[in-house]
């Protein structure tokens, strides 16, 4: 018998995640199946019981759902205790287990780039949903030190504490506090929303050179204006659709067991934009 997956969420017709995963089936020729399940926000209860019914055998978990979603858990593996929330969720016989695969998302592009985290100054602009697994995969990779910027200091300074919790040195900063300081940094990450209506990126990136890291997590458009100044300046690309790809790689790999065809799914995904 086949099995079936779904990705939960409200708004959830927009995901590419469908896309990524039936691509997958087809290039390893696997019985299975993954469709879009809208959830309302104050519905994860009704919606989680329909999934059990039907057995399930694993779902993503997308905004709103995420930190709700952890108390319906049996189970979870440290990425997801670390991080407070919960993405890709595997059910064996009725038991529900939660991993959150945004860190190892995240650091995919790292790795298949071989690029060096150990020893770096990171500057990460943003404090919201991402952040914190982006801190905690920094801290893994043992970073030298991070400066989280945001719009609210009291959010960066609940970050930048949680970073020093885990041992990577930290220290908060408003964004408007940046101004010609990007030079100063070997890697830079937008963990806002910023460049998903084509604003203008919310930093200047004079001054930073080619072997400077610039990496946006919004993946649609995939040339925000970030990213575009940060090319115009020779600097190293990291796209946001190389972290959904790598969090999508990693979900397959907990739900299937083997690796998962990454060409394939790359190709899919690119085909959505």
């Amino acid at each position: 018998m086949g099995k079936s997956f779904a990705v939960i969420g409200d708004p959830i017709d927009h995901s590419l995640s469908p896309n990524i995963h039936s691509a997958a089936f087809r290039e390893l020729d696997l019985d299975s199946s993954y469709i879009a399940y809208r959830i309302p926000k104050g519905e994860l209860d009704g919606g989680i019981e329909g999934l059990k019914k039907i057995k399930i055998d694993g779902f993503n978990i997308t905004i709103p759902h995420k930190i709700e979603m952890m108390k319906y858990l049996d189970k979870m593996d440290e990425s997801c205790s670390l991080i407070g929330a919960v993405n890709t969720v595997s059910n064996k016989d009725g038991i529900l287990k939660g991993y959150n695969t945004d860190m190892d998302g995240f650091l995919e592009p790292f790795k298949k780039k071989e690029l060096n985290i150990k020893g770096v100054k990171v500057l990460l602009i943003g404090a919201g949903g991402a952040a914190r697994a982006i801190v905690a995969g920094f801290a893994k990779e043992k970073a030298k030190s991070i400066t989280i910027a945001n719009r609210t200091l009291e959010k960066a300074t609940n970050l930048s504490k949680f970073a020093k919790t885990i041992g990577l040195d930290a220290n908060a900063i408003e964004i408007e506090d940046i101004k010609d300081t990007a030079k100063n940094y070997d890697i830079i990450v937008n963990a806002t929303s910023v460049g998903l209506k084509n604003e203008s990126s919310v930093i200047e990136l004079k001054g930073i050179n080619e072997k400077t890291i610039v990496y946006d997590i919004v993946y649609m458009p995939m040339n925000t204006d970030f990213i575009k100044k940060a090319k115009a300046e020779k600097a190293i690309i990291i796209y946001g659709y190389e972290m959904l790809l790598g969090q999508a790689v990693r979900a397959f790999e907990i739900w299937h067991g083997i690796e998962a065809p990454y060409n394939a799914m790359k190709k899919a995904l690119l085909g959505g934009f």
